[in-house]
């Protein structure tokens, strides 16, 4: 496939199977899913709704993603449905003024050797399962875990009081996680997230909303991601669904009166969105019109304190119960994707299951809370009220040096999007190991790159 250029073979089986309990099939429960069983282990998903159903909207599938989805044999068909985007184009919230461009692909594929798009989360969310079930892993549909097992040994019990024994738990159950509160807990911290003060809404405009108006379609057939920045608020926006629908989300100021909640499913309102871009461009305003009354979802948006660890005995945290992120980056799918990769190949070179738990967090762990820290230094950034700092950041986008978007900065898609979890856990594999024995797992020190 154009710019998947991998010289890394992952191919092979495990050194022993293990028999491993997955907490969650969102896309970094069902991505360890895929990994672990291709590579020999005896997988088994636990997911506590009845259906799997399209939620959410449009997500990055930047190459650090890419490229591992590319060796698990999916990239192909995630990007029949997905958007390659060619640049993203950084502007004034007032004027809708270009301050600046990152030009995205081919540039960026030819860089990292995989590509950058964007996809509906339940587009991906389907074709992930569907690989779960073509490698004929264990989906256990109504089945909500509610614990691990005493001191953290490698079983769960669900709702039911039925107890599931394995040798490993991964606990992909999302920012809401049971294992993480427990796992906090037997740490002896508060595990609770803080307001950051901004929401967000998430918009999906349909083909046929935006008929009849020129500006309009000229986005949704231009595979370019547009970035409004203003006070208090930004606005991310990309075609998705093969230029059928125009996904937006919407940072704005959290309501005083707010339920702290995080779901992507709070309903928010209409007429008060329109009213807090009200002073925006005629181009923002003119898209938000074209918004479904009762399709606007609205996201609030919290901070999450690192964990001590991610691991204790035998159960690790992934995905968005470790590592919560914020959208600034666009980062979320990619980290819990990079988790799963690393879990594949540790618990299959490993002989242990200790072992390969700590070599995972001593890979991950600084790096993925890095890029978590990340999001939030570039909230400060893109919400800027006009006046002299945000017209030295303007001036640093319209630049060549480094950019306050990290985002778009070159220097930080290195660190973001070059490095390859999954080769470098191989290849370094001796010196992770010598790391981790003979010491607790949670003393392990992890690199950052």
């Amino acid at each position: 496939m154009e710019y998947f250029k991998d010289d890394f073979n992952w191919d092979f089986k495990a050194k022993k199977s293990f028999r491993v309990i997955i907490v969650g099939a969102g896309i970094a429960g069902l991505a360890a899913g895929i990994g672990l069983k291709r590579a020999g282990h005896d997988v088994v998903i636990l997911e506590q709704v009845p259906q799997i159903r399209e939620v959410g909207a449009g997500i990055q599938m930047a190459p650090n993603a890419a490229r591992i989805l590319g060796r698990f044999g999916l990239l192909e068909k995630i990007m029949k449905s997905a958007n390659v985007m060619e640049k993203n184009s950084l502007r004034r919230w007032k004027n809708n003024e270009e301050i600046g461009t990152a030009p995205l692909m081919p540039k960026i594929g030819a860089k990292f050797k995989a590509p950058l798009s964007v996809i509906h989360r339940g587009d991906l969310q389907r074709i992930l399962l569907e690989a779960v079930y073509a490698e004929k892993v264990d989906v256990r549909l109504k089945h909500k875990v509610i614990k691990a097992g005493p001191e953290f040994k490698a079983s769960v019990q669900v709702q039911s009081g039925e107890w599931i024994e394995g040798d490993v738990v991964i606990a992909a159950d999302g920012i809401k996680s049971d294992i993480r509160h427990q796992m906090a807990s037997q740490h002896g911290v508060k595990d609770h997230s803080t307001c950051t003060g901004d929401a967000a809404y998430r918009v999906i405009i349909p083909r046929e909303k935006m008929q009849g108006d020129k500006r309009a379609l000229e986005l949704l057939d231009s595979n370019v991601g547009m970035r409004w920045m203003g006070p208090g608020g930004h606005i991310m926006a990309y075609p998705i669904k093969n230029n059928n629908a125009y996904n937006m989300v919407l940072l704005h100021p959290q309501k005083p009166d707010a339920e702290s909640t995080e779901s992507w499913t709070n309903k928010g309102d209409k007429k008060e969105m329109l009213d807090f871009y009200k002073d925006w461009n005629d181009l923002v305003r003119d898209l938000l019109s074209f918004v479904p009354k009762g399709e606007i979802n609205e996201w609030t948006l919290n901070s999450h304190r690192p964990l001590p660890h991610w691991i204790e005995n035998e159960c690790a945290l992934i995905g968005d119960s470790c590592h919560p992120m914020l959208p600034y980056v666009a980062q979320g799918a990619a980290q819990g994707i990079e988790d799963a990769a690393v879990l594949t190949v540790s618990l299959s070179l490993a002989e242990d299951v200790p072992t390969a738990l700590g070599v995972y967090e001593a890979v991950r762990k600084l790096r993925g809370e890095a890029i978590q820290n990340s999001a939030a230094t570039t909230r400060q950034a893109l919400h800027l009220p006009d006046g002299p700092e945000q017209e030295k950041r303007d001036k640093a986008i319209a630049g060549t040096g480094p950019n306050p978007d990290l985002w778009a900065d070159e220097d930080w898609q290195d660190f973001m999007w070059g490095v390859d979890v999954m080769k470098d856990t191989l290849e370094d594999w001796g010196k992770w190991v010598a790391q981790v024995q003979g010491h607790h797992l949670g003393s392990v020190k992890g690199v950052i790159y």
